[in-house]
């Protein structure tokens, strides 16, 4: 485990980490353009009915291979966390400092914002869906489901991608993060959203105004996130290995 470091404002201002940021909020902008613009669609062509089967794997497999495309061409440049949740993950473990995971924040939080005000503008004002509890599961249900299912995907991450022991796993991170999301969002979508990222969320509170319960998709996903960066750091990886630049 690297142990948490707070940076440096030289080190956060550098050139490459502008770049790392402004490629955090590109990936994550597409990502969350793909991902809600699926469940705008499906709402387009249903007529706004509820959620079916179909349409559950359909919106899991568009947030897979967006998600998958999103993590694989920021990851030479920032990393590719496209998640407010991975990159605290991230930095519990020791693989970014804390100053430069706020500025990460932010780049992704305003991609997010902007995709979804994207995605009303070329769809005439349609509707923009929101994460939010299913009825009878509740809001702690909710934010257990969220820790679940964050925790899987950040432990997948570190195993994956920051891992120094990794190997030509290294080569198909994107694919297994990829996996691991759309997966997710079978288990959990019917149930709490599948969010696992605070900023998918984000974005579609922002562009439709409606905050109601969305603490759930800071609270759920943040716990999960930490856990698996503090499990995988300490259990799994060595104390000589601590990159707390845009090594990852």
């Amino acid at each position: 485990m690297g142990g948490i470091a707070f940076g440096r404002l030289d080190d956060s201002f550098s050139l490459a980490s502008l770049k790392a940021y402004l490629a955090e909020f590109i990936s994550t902008l597409l990502f969350v353009f793909a991902g809600v613009g699926s469940a705008i669609a499906f709402n387009k062509v249903t007529g706004n009915a509820a959620l079916d089967p179909a349409g559950l794997v359909a919106i899991a497999l568009c947030h897979g291979l967006a998600l998958f495309v999103a993590v694989a061409v920021g990851a030479n440049i920032s990393g590719g966390h496209v998640n407010p949740a991975v990159t605290f993950g991230l930095a519990l473990g020791g693989q970014i400092t804390i100053l430069t995971s706020i500025f990460y924040w932010i780049a992704q939080l305003l991609g997010s914002v902007a995709a979804c005000f994207l995605l009303k503008a070329v769809t005439g004002g349609l509707s923009t869906p929101t994460h939010s509890v299913a009825e009878g599961v509740g809001a702690l249900g909710g934010v257990v489901m969220e820790i679940i299912v964050t925790f899987a995907l950040v432990y997948t991450v570190y195993a994956t991608a920051a891992d120094p022991k990794r190997g030509s796993l290294g080569t198909i991170a994107p694919i297994a993060i990829g996996l691991i999301v759309g997966a997710n969002i079978l288990a959990a979508g019917p149930f709490s959203g599948g969010s696992m990222n605070p900023a998918r969320s984000f974005g579609p509170a922002v562009a439709s105004g409606d905050f109601s319960g969305h603490w759930v998709y800071w609270v759920g996903p943040l716990i999960g996130g930490g856990l698996a960066g503090l499990v995988y750091s300490s259990v799994f990886m060595s104390s000589e290995h601590a990159p707390l630049s845009s090594d990852f």
